[in-house]
């Protein structure tokens, strides 16, 4: 299968790159009703932090908060018809925060162009139009989010993507300086995002020469932030991890992720467990899949002083198992690329009910 991928248009990186933004941004301010749409995590808001947010007075400056659930369409078509509604079409929309924060940017630029609720573009190329101007500024790495095709949203009934080639930012400024107040275990949970992804991008049936040069070498940065002799939360090693988030994202571009995350994605939509942390869960369970990957994971788990729960399907009702089993079957492209063209003979609800009750 071949991909014809689009790339984000422009990328800077660099300690202090963020200061750029308001630069970078002002040449499309001619663009629509002539506004931008700032879309930020809410950690940022002036009562809780000092970052300075460069909008004119006649930008719309949105603050959200996260947690503890992750974006849904519901929440992407308000944001949507409320901005129309009061000030019309942004000339473009800048995400500040983490994966989910752009994920609401990426699918709210492509919702100002495209007509009725984002649930019914949660797919493969289903986006009839180009969205506006869009720009990413990760405050925290891991999720690939920055340069990714997909931007994941939880609907009324499924978690699945918006994914086009439409969907990439037009610009990412990677300010490694932004992720220097990451708490200690989302910093954990999110990297491991990325440690993930390369893992099972390597070990599917997707994975070819370009998809895996860009996992080796992010996974060669993500021994050394989390297992090296410099292990931890330092300047250099918050470098290290941006760009390795990157480079994880690029090397799903052109393969796939593969069994953690078909489960995790049943573990978000059911439970509202965050989507870094519903790997880690489920990803220290799955040795017959990715036997190496696990082994070097619950070193890190180690080296870190991280515990994750254990037996926590004993909590869960066998309705709730099966919801999620029912979620994470319904996402072939993961099972196809984990297990091979034959997937349907290997896998069934009921074979991943038996994965879910392992957790």
């Amino acid at each position: 299968m071949f991909k014809n991928i689009r790339n984000i248009e422009k990328i800077l990186f660099g300690r202090g790159s963020y200061r750029m933004l308001k630069d970078i941004i002002e040449p499309n301010r001619n663009q629509n009703n002539g506004f931008f749409l700032f879309i930020v995590d809410h950690f940022f808001h002036p009562k809780n932090h000092h970052l300075s947010i460069p909008a004119e007075p006649e930008d719309a400056v949105v603050y959200i908060d996260v947690d503890p659930h992750e974006p849904t369409t519901e929440q992407v078509d308000h944001l949507r018809d409320e901005i129309k509604e009061s000030k019309g079409i942004p000339a473009g929309v800048i995400g500040i925060g983490g994966g989910s924060i752009l994920d609401i940017a990426k699918a709210v630029s492509l919702m100002f162009t495209n007509e009725g609720s984002s649930a019914q573009y949660q797919g493969l190329n289903l986006i009839k139009n180009p969205g506006v101007y869009h720009v990413g500024v990760p405050t925290i790495s891991g999720t690939g989010a920055e340069c990714s095709s997909t931007a994941v949203l939880t609907g009324p009934q499924k978690k699945l993507g918006i994914k086009c080639e439409w969907t990439v930012f037009d610009q990412v400024i990677l300010d490694p300086e932004l992720t220097a107040t990451v708490p200690a275990e989302k910093w954990f949970y999110t990297g491991m995002d990325t440690y993930i992804h390369c893992i099972e991008s390597e070990k599917g049936i997707m994975n070819n020469a370009f998809s895996r040069a860009f996992a080796d070498e992010a996974l060669k940065l993500c021994r050394e932030v989390y297992l090296g002799a410099s292990a931890g939360q330092t300047p250099e090693n918050d470098d290290k991890l941006m760009v390795a988030s990157l480079m994880g994202g690029m090397s799903l571009t052109y393969s796939e992720v593969g069994v953690c995350h078909a489960l995790s994605y049943g573990l978000s939509k059911i439970l509202g467990y965050r989507h870094g942390y519903a790997n880690c869960v489920a990803f220290q369970h799955l040795n017959d899949f990715y036997p190496e990957g696990v082994s070097e994971f619950q070193q890190m788990l180690a080296k870190h002083k991280i515990r994750l729960p254990q037996h926590l399907s004993r909590e869960w009702s066998e309705s709730q198992i099966h919801a999620m089993a029912e979620v994470a079957y319904n996402l072939p492209h993961m099972w196809h690329h984990a297990l091979g063209d034959d997937w349907k003979n290997q896998i069934s609800v009921e074979s991943v009910t038996a994965l879910y009750k392992r957790l």
